[in-house]
């Protein structure tokens, strides 16, 4: 079958607003494909941009784009398909056609986006994991950017709780337009653990300071709420919080330290009325899942030996160095030590680095 709405996203200035001129105008995408000099004009284009069309679509054939997305393995859903998110359909500007590679999330299953700064502080990565990694394992589709930073640990931290994630691009999804390329091996992953990576974009396409903020509002449709972790006031993520809130879906954000300036923007969004969560827990009360795939379970440490007892009384979410741990609990560095690493080897606690110590 002959992908015409796929086609006309590869022409370079067929913007969000043109291209929905065409649609209201035409109504089908084949017919805007087809469509001669004058009736490009009677749809609101101007002669400069429908002769620069024409001329561009005489260069191109549809055949050989449906045949270029099936080698990339990229597929595509578009707007009147029931396959579309229903979520992102309901915002009010859904993009016209998704080009993704993976696996769609079903219909049924709630999303929460979970963005932040690129340049996170270790705060803001424990925080992160942990609420991806509660929301994943409660059957939440975590949904972020791809970017550095938190979008990164997001994914990561859902695909090691064996959850569902998606990835929404600022550039195309196929393998050589991946950006940032650093997260191209994440991408995948995703991928083969049944997630997806998804774009507006054609394949081809290299991000821009435009694309960013638009996929922005891709992430906060297909989402019931956006959580932002760590973000300072210039962040992109709080791009995403405003259309969440345009779109009437929640936005949480996770307090800071009054002189974080890494967390100001999620503390300036706390003053405008988000709502403040402290565990998972808190997003699954305000969206009112109370069950998805299996039940909170007591995550307790039990400890098994009473050196385990004294080393986990001065452990907690607060990063502990190892020095602090071997002083208050008045054990040698020795017990601390091998104690500290078979907790760690249980999954109880987790070095953050630099030998700071949390329960998990």
């Amino acid at each position: 079958m002959l992908n015409y709405a796929a086609a006309l996203a590869y022409f370079p200035k067929l913007t969000y607003q043109r291209i929905e001129k065409l649609y209201r105008f035409f109504g089908r995408a084949e017919k805007i494909w087809q469509a001669e000099f004058d009736e490009l004009l009677s749809a609101g284009f101007d002669s400069a941009i429908a002769s620069e069309f024409i001329s561009w679509r005489d260069t191109k054939s549809v055949e050989k784009i449906t045949a270029e997305l099936e080698r990339l393995d990229v597929q595509t859903v578009a707007l009147p398909s029931e396959d579309y998110p229903k979520l992102l359909k309901e915002i009010t500007d859904p993009p016209r056609v998704i080009f993704f590679r993976g696996t769609l999330p079903a219909q049924e299953r709630p999303a929460v986006a979970i963005v932040g700064t690129r340049k996170c502080t270790s705060y803001g990565k424990q925080v992160t994991e942990e609420f991806a990694r509660g929301l994943a394992e409660q059957g939440m589709v975590i949904v972020s950017g791809l970017a550095l930073g938190i979008d990164g640990v997001a994914h990561e931290a859902a695909l090691a709780a064996g959850g569902y994630t998606v990835a929404v691009l600022g550039s195309a999804v196929d393998k050589r337009s991946i950006y940032p390329a650093a997260h191209q091996d994440l991408s995948e992953r995703i991928i083969a653990h049944g997630g997806a990576v998804m774009s507006e974009y054609p394949p081809g396409f290299l991000p821009t300071q435009y694309s960013f903020p638009a996929r922005n509002r891709i992430i906060a449709g297909l989402s019931r709420g956006t959580l932002i972790t760590e973000a300072p006031t210039e962040s992109g993520a709080l791009i995403t919080a405003s259309c969440a809130l345009d779109y009437n879906r929640e936005v949480f954000a996770i307090p800071h330290p009054l002189t974080s300036l890494a967390g100001q923007g999620g503390n300036d969004l706390l003053k405008k009325g988000a709502q403040p969560v402290t565990n998972f827990q808190d997003i699954l009360e305000a969206l009112q899942i109370k069950h998805i795939e299996q039940i909170v379970t007591n995550n307790a440490v039990l400890p098994v030996s009473d050196t385990e007892a004294t080393i986990l009384k001065f452990l907690s979410r607060e990063p502990r160095h190892i020095d602090e741990l071997i002083k208050q609990s008045g054990l040698g560095s020795g017990p601390v030590m091998s104690t500290l690493t078979l907790l760690e080897m249980k999954g109880k606690i987790k070095n953050v680095g630099g030998m700071m110590y949390i329960t998990k």
